[in-house]
């Protein structure tokens, strides 16, 4: 038996019970995880950003000013 990672993202639970079901019609075995690869604080950082970012909250630096913002110059 051979295991591969398949990816669904589905909008609701009716899709995952219809991807389980055709699997199962197949007699292939499976197994649901909701595993993410990336860290939940990396997430949660990232969000907030996006959110900030979405309510104005953001610094736009011109790119020859972009050394002396970074303070390397």
């Amino acid at each position: 038996m051979e295991a591969i990672n398949i990816t669904a993202y589905t909008s609701d639970a009716s899709q995952i019970e219809a991807i389980k079901a055709v699997l199962k019609a197949f007699k292939i075995q499976f197994e649901v995880t909701k595993d993410t690869p990336y860290n939940p604080d990396f997430v949660e950082k990232v969000r907030k950003s996006r959110q900030e970012y979405k309510e104005g909250n953001f610094v736009t630096i011109e790119k020859e000013n972009f050394k002396e913002f970074l303070g390397i110059e």
